[in-house]
């Protein structure tokens, strides 16, 4: 998820002793794994990984919150191994890495980009900026 808005001045912070730690997060890579974003270092995505697995098409066809993984086989591009991207070896030269041809650098196999909740697939939602997410889930308060 990506945020739009930038921080701004600011005279000081009431309260901050009840403040546990503060988090800064960017586009480089967070966690134990390179795989890692905002979503799943904060957590929030298991609650989304789960909200996917209730809808009535996901129950149809037997999908769990594993399915809406791109680390778990089921649910991820088997192409990319859910990466996204392919590597390509430049041997002297630093490697590149392409969007994968199969899953369009979305992650998830067609099966999983089918079922949709409130119009949008699990790609779409891994795109949101936050204010969209926070929109988009506002009437689910553990997202």
């Amino acid at each position: 998820m990506r945020t739009n808005r930038s921080a701004g001045a600011h005279d000081g912070i009431l309260n901050y002793q009840n403040l546990d730690k503060v988090i800064v997060i960017d586009q480089s890579p967070i966690g134990r794994t390179p795989r890692s974003n905002p979503a799943t270092y904060t957590g929030v995505f298991t609650y989304i990984r789960e909200l996917y697995s209730r809808t009535h098409d996901s129950r149809i066809k037997g999908y769990k919150p594993g399915r809406f993984s791109f680390n778990v086989k089921g649910g991820r591009c088997e192409a990319c191994n859910g990466d996204g991207l392919i590597k390509i070896e430049m041997h002297f030269l630093p490697d590149i890495y392409i969007p994968c041809e199969v899953c369009k650098g979305k992650r998830f196999n067609r099966e999983t980009l089918e079922i949709r909740y409130k119009g949008k697939n699990i790609d779409d939602v891994l795109n949101m900026t936050v204010e969209e997410a926070m929109n988009f889930f506002k009437n689910i308060p553990r997202i």
